[in-house]
């Protein structure tokens, strides 16, 4: 393994790690503003209870985010100088709005939010609130930005060897960016909620008339129920906006080595790089062109199309695309599956659907991170799509230096982001019930009518 592949490896393994921590706060910082408006229209204890009790774990997966992403700015000096050097023009100011913008706002409020509610008053911490859910969707918008740009570059000139904007507008709203943002925004909402059901579906498993539990797991499966499909059509106009401008990418995720008029949708095989073919295919005829042209018979473009020192990793790009695509039919099952037994009024009495929802909780980070996958192997064997090739853009140093700093990383990260997720998932099992009468078996949930009491305020956070 030379220095290029160890500096690829430790950025992959980098930012394996940071994204599910702001994922998951982008989703729960909008979940926390939801809840405590529901407490101040409604004035039901159960949602206020539940918005201290995922505050704490806000808490915690924001800092191990925050920490987790400013390792990855530093590499950006060391293993990747001259990529740093020419994209800065263009990428420099993009990351700097994200840490003047979002960061301060988040920063700003997030000790009102986390300390303020008995000091500034339900309704100014409610907006504080809803700031610190502005900001993390603004941090996504500044990086989903940036990274839009090293997939479909534009509104550039090329100047002393320096890639320079011409436009921010044409900078910032390239041609990926709206489908990547919006894809990726519902993808932390989808993860969260997951997250939030397995959370109230482990609670119901020991307690099913515990009110908290009834109101996340509900929560959780509606959202699934709007969201997972929403996310299929969002799914469907980013793939056809990669078609157009990543088409050897589009080639890859479906495993076609070979041009051809009505392809058929390849649903699993095995991809040979060194024969140009996939091997025991399982596949539908000509529906690929449907999907992509929608048309039966329209030609779709392969692999053979593009130089071979243009191709990604065909099989990891092939399998994580399936992965992520298998997760999100389970996840519109699960979600629709739910609604009906909403709508039937068993939601709660199912223990085996209660099972199913704990078994999802972790899906959402995986399918994220297959994704990801997707998106950045796909765009290989250039850091800058059709621009600067990876290789060309990795710092000079030696192997063995990117070698030691990398089992550094792994050592260091299994420990600290190991015993944060340990810790994380240790105050999900804590029960969200105190203070809140419980209801009848087939009764309204109910509260006591008071505000939680001191035993609250003596708990973790």
């Amino acid at each position: 393994m030379d220095a290029l592949v160890l500096a690829r490896t430790q950025f992959a393994f980098t930012v394996s790690f940071h994204i599910f921590f702001p994922a998951f706060t982008i989703g729960l910082a909008s979940y926390l503003a939801v809840l405590e408006g529901l407490w101040l229209a409604t004035k039901r204890d159960v949602f206020l209870q539940l918005y201290k009790y995922w505050l704490i774990v806000f808490a915690v997966a924001f800092a191990m985010g925050v920490v987790s992403g400013i390792v990855m700015s530093y590499q950006f000096g060391t293993n990747w100088g001259p990529f740093s050097e020419k994209t800065g023009p263009v990428l420099g100011p993009l990351l700097a709005y994200e840490v003047l913008t979002a960061f301060f706002l988040e920063a700003g409020f997030l000790g009102v939010m986390l300390f303020g509610l008995d000091r500034v008053g339900p309704r100014l911490h409610f907006a504080a609130t809803l700031l610190v859910a502005f900001g993390t969707l603004l941090s996504a918008f500044w990086i989903l930005s940036a990274n839009s740009w090293m997939q479909t570059p534009a509104a550039y000139h090329l100047e002393a060897g320096r890639y320079v904007p011409d436009s921010w507008i044409g900078v910032i709203f390239n041609p990926s960016f709206p489908y990547r943002f919006t894809h990726m925004v519902l993808a932390a909402y989808l993860t969260t909620a997951l997250v939030v059901g397995a959370s109230g579906a482990w609670h119901l498993l020991r307690d099913k008339t515990n009110p908290a539990a009834r109101v996340m797991f509900v929560m959780a499966i509606l959202m699934a129920a709007v969201v997972a499909p929403t996310q299929l059509i969002v799914g469907d106009l980013h793939g056809l906006n990669t078609k157009e401008y990543q088409p050897a990418k589009v080639a890859a995720m479906e495993g076609h080595f070979e041009s051809r008029a009505g392809a058929p949708l390849i649903l699993f095989g095995i991809p040979d790089v060194g024969e140009a073919r996939t091997k025991y295919t399982l596949e539908i005829p000509k529906l690929a062109s449907l999907i992509l042209e929608h048309d039966l018979d329209a030609k779709v473009t392969g692999l053979d199309a593009f130089p071979r020192d243009h191709w990604p990793n065909v099989p990891i790009v092939f399998w994580a695309f399936r992965i992520m695509v298998g997760i999100g039919v389970l996840m519109i099952l699960f979600g629709l599956v739910g609604a009906v037994q909403f709508f039937r009024k068993r939601l709660f009495d199912e223990a085996w659907f209660h099972r199913w929802g704990v078994a999802m909780g972790p899906l959402g980070f995986v399918a994220i991170l297959a994704g990801w996958f997707v998106t950045e192997v796909g765009r290989q064997p250039f850091a800058v799509y059709g621009l600067l090739r990876t290789g060309d853009a990795v710092s000079p140093i030696g192997t063995p230096g990117v070698a030691g700093s990398l089992l550094g990383f792994i050592v260091v990260y299994t420990i600290i982001f190991g015993a944060g997720s340990f810790y994380l998932i240790r105050l999900m099992k804590r029960s969200p019930d105190i203070g809140l009468e419980k209801p009848t078996e087939k009764g309204p949930l109910r509260t006591t009518g008071v505000m939680p009491g001191p035993a609250l305020e003596k708990g973790p956070h």
